[in-house]
């Protein structure tokens, strides 16, 4: 069995996940569908205390690139059919459409189980929502809402005071009879039916087994690491480690892949769990990279990984009480060549147009460049969200270093 040092499996990890592809000049759709092709999903999360979570981890890969190609390539035109979709993939996601037919395993999961989230849809509504998304799609919840729902809205669940007509239509999303066309300036998701939504193609591929589609994932989650353990490859696409008699298995899939000679076994230096190389992964002699990382990038998103790979440890402390918190509401990793050196809470504040830093972190022995660079890239991510300046609060062991560089 190889052995890989932490460097090696560190920038084999960068590398899967395109930090070493040549940047293009203007990002175009084809840097995008690159883009993704590396990262396999784009995590969707509603914060907008600085840029949602979709977009992010394409400005890390790409560097400041036009907003509106991740609207096209989610969308459809006469000339063009959509590139992405969004699905419960990692969890609410951007994918590419054709791991769509991957997914009708989890569609009829949901269905047997009746959704997800611990609380049920109105059946004898389903009809009348496939209906009406029918006859009038593509259309959002509040849509419907006033026709359809019955009753005012419950606050039973925090956070889920759903109309009954969402409920509804959540469901059908997660079952595969209705699919998310878009969404609204106000974040809010438009549905339509999966043949108005995905390409016809994609729609009459066979439908693989369960185990089928489950090694297939795994093996698109393989190629996005690069290296990782048994846990990695699971979570990416959230598949079962140890699933109930009958249930496909990712642990299952791995042995099939080794088996094949797709994965190979290695030991990683300071991991406790066996690893896998992917065959194709490529171990590059350096990364040249500089810039910050979303809280749900899939470099960090798995934060047992992100420790064994860079020593980082790593919490979103949104849902942490003010007082509590060690770092700030919104904070980001900063990825200087292959190594996590900092982080910063940031937020854009958008009526006087600055980029606000509450608190700025250097990691332990982050190099005496860190300050230097960080400002330099919080300049271009300024530039990128089409804001005039950057403000450094005090909070933080960086924050005075920062607050200089930024100035010079």
């Amino acid at each position: 069995m190889d052995r890989l040092t932490r460097l090696k499996a560190r920038r084999i990890a960068l590398a899967a996940q395109g930090f070493t592809d040549r940047a293009h000049a203007t990002p175009s759709l084809r840097t995008l569908e690159r883009t993704v092709g590396r990262t396999g999903v784009l995590q969707v999360d509603s914060v907008n205390v600085l840029q949602r979570a979709h977009y992010m981890p394409l400005y890390s890969r790409m560097g400041p690139y036009d907003v509106d190609l991740l609207q096209r390539a989610a969308s459809s035109t006469g000339r063009r059919e959509r590139l992405l979709v969004e699905y419960w993939a990692h969890v609410q996601a951007f994918m590419p459409v054709g791991l769509w037919p991957l997914m009708r395993h989890r569609m009829e999961k949901y269905r047997a189980e009746r959704g997800k989230w611990g609380f049920a849809a109105d059946a004898a509504l389903e009809p009348r929502v496939r209906d009406a998304v029918r006859d009038r799609g593509p259309v959002t919840a509040r849509d419907l809402e006033a026709e359809l729902s019955t009753g005012p809205r419950t606050r039973e669940h925090w956070g889920w005071n759903w109309s009954e007509a969402r409920k509804v239509l959540d469901y059908l999303y997660l079952v595969g009879d209705v699919a998310i066309a878009g969404r609204t300036s106000q974040f809010e998701v438009v549905y339509d039916l999966p043949e108005r939504v995905l390409p016809a193609a994609v729609l009459d591929a066979p439908t693989p087994t369960p185990q089928e589609a489950v090694t297939e994932l795994v093996r698109l989650a393989a190629r996005s690491h690069g290296v990782a353990s048994l846990a990695c490859l699971a979570d990416y696409y959230r598949l079962r480690l140890q699933p109930t008699p009958g249930e496909a298995s990712a642990t299952v899939a791995v042995e099939q892949l080794v088996e094949e000679g797709e994965l190979v076994p290695v030991t990683v230096q300071g991991w406790r769990r066996r690893a896998y190389l992917h065959r194709d992964a490529r171990l590059p002699r350096r990364v040249a990279a500089r810039t910050l990382l979303s809280p749900f990038d899939p470099v960090v998103w798995e934060r047992a990984r992100a420790e064994a790979l860079f020593g980082f440890s790593y919490r979103i402390e949104i849902y942490v009480p003010k007082e509590k918190r060690l770092h700030g509401y919104y904070v980001l990793p900063f990825l200087l060549g292959d190594r996590i050196v900092a982080r910063v809470d940031l937020k854009a504040d958008r009526g006087a147009r600055v980029l606000l830093v509450p608190g700025a972190y250097a990691e332990e022995d982050a190099p005496a460049e860190t300050a230097e660079e960080l400002a330099a890239e919080l300049w271009r991510l300024a530039g990128w969200l089409g804001l005039d300046d950057v403000v450094v609060g005090v909070k933080g062991d960086l924050s005075t270093a920062l607050g200089a560089a930024l100035a010079r």
